[in-house]
């Protein structure tokens, strides 16, 4: 499992376009990524086509990343759900009989995978229980299906920088906990 180190090594000699580093990050990264794509788009295929876009940007501005205490994987994150709502915003609608097709050739994660994810999800779970409803609320809206800050701050009746707030401190105690 790659280490924080590891992974912000990796941009800063991906800055330099070194293709060996950007292959250790790919290999350490993309399943994370490609998991917070596919929560949010709801379509591998899509997903995968993202997925894709999301490594060429992180190719172009590795020299953006900025190692300030938080961990690379948010910012990696962070690119890759930019990436899924702003495709999921430009979709286009896909014939019914289309989307069957596609689903029935999709392969879904093995038992080792699974057993993964069950694990992480459930340190979520209990991290997600310890914020205040609400906030939590929004944590999911927005990280999960992919809802805008706007759209949350019209949902939860608050003004935009407020909603802004709650998922910044939201997010600081889900790291918070799942450091712990």
């Amino acid at each position: 499992m790659a280490t924080r180190d590891d992974i912000e090594n990796w941009l800063g000699q991906i800055a330099l376009g070194d293709r060996a580093s950007f292959s250790a990050l790919y290999s350490a990264t993309s399943a994370k990524l490609f998991g917070v794509i596919l929560r949010v788009l709801d379509n591998r295929a899509e997903a995968e086509e993202v997925l894709q876009e999301v490594y060429m940007r992180i190719w172009r501005h590795a020299g953006r990343y900025r190692v300030n205490g938080l961990s690379p994987m948010t910012w990696l994150i962070t690119i890759a759900r930019n990436a899924a709502v702003d495709r999921k915003r430009r979709r286009v609608a896909i014939p019914a009989d289309m989307s069957a097709i596609d689903s029935e050739s999709d392969s879904g994660p093995g038992p080792e995978q699974r057993a993964i994810a069950a694990s992480e999800n459930a340190r979520l779970s209990d991290c997600m229980d310890e914020l205040d409803e609400g906030h939590a609320e929004a944590v999911r809206r927005a990280y999960l299906d992919g809802e805008t800050y706007a759209e949350l701050a019209s949902r939860f009746d608050v003004p935009l920088n407020t909603m802004r707030t709650w998922l910044r401190r939201s997010l600081l105690k889900l790291r918070e906990c799942l450091s712990r």
